[in-house]
């Protein structure tokens, strides 16, 4: 696309965003989903310019691609809800937690090897294991907390677990 033609759609997006802002808005009736729905639908606008036909309606692609995004958000919802829904009802799906405490708490504490291996852990990554782990508190206590999506947390602490058990795993090795 023309250096031209590109900025001339740059200009044409950013007269639209009080339009898809609204029409987000009527599609999930939440001020903060409606701007994340329009932020991404802009972002993909930009990203995926190569695709717009130059001279069509740009504020029907630009819609269509708004409500693509409220589609994937939505099933992505739906298929966090089904998780969680299956991981309450299947007495399998968890395993039965250690009577874990917070480092330096006596009985349950965490030896001093795996508290240095937890502390190196980012702080988002250590945090949903203190939450989760340590505190047991539940998924969507943890989201609260931190202020991010139940999704989020779960993703977070499958890699912080998974990283913690490779750190173990090599000290182990090394042995």
């Amino acid at each position: 696309m023309p250096m031209r033609a590109n900025s001339e759609l740059e200009a044409g997006l950013v007269g639209l965003v009080p339009e898809v802002r609204a029409h987000a808005m009527r599609l999930v009736g939440d001020a903060t989903a409606a701007n994340d729905i329009a932020q991404d639908a802009i972002e993909r606008a930009l990203r995926f310019a190569d695709r717009y036909d130059q001279g069509t309606n740009l504020r029907a692609w630009v819609f269509r691609i708004a409500f693509n995004v409220f589609v994937t958000h939505w099933r992505r919802r739906r298929r966090e809800r089904r998780a969680l829904q299956h991981l309450a009802t299947d007495p399998c799906a968890w395993t039965a937690p250690t009577s874990f405490g917070p480092p330096d708490a006596g009985e349950g504490a965490l030896l001093r090897s795996t508290r240095v291996k937890l502390e190196a852990l980012a702080p988002p990554f250590r945090a949903v294991i203190i939450l989760v782990d340590l505190e047991r508190r539940s998924y969507e206590e943890t989201a609260g907390v931190l202020g991010v999506p139940v999704g989020t947390v779960m993703s977070r602490l499958h890699r912080a677990r998974k990283r913690l058990a490779a750190e173990m795993s090599n000290e182990r090795d090394a042995a």
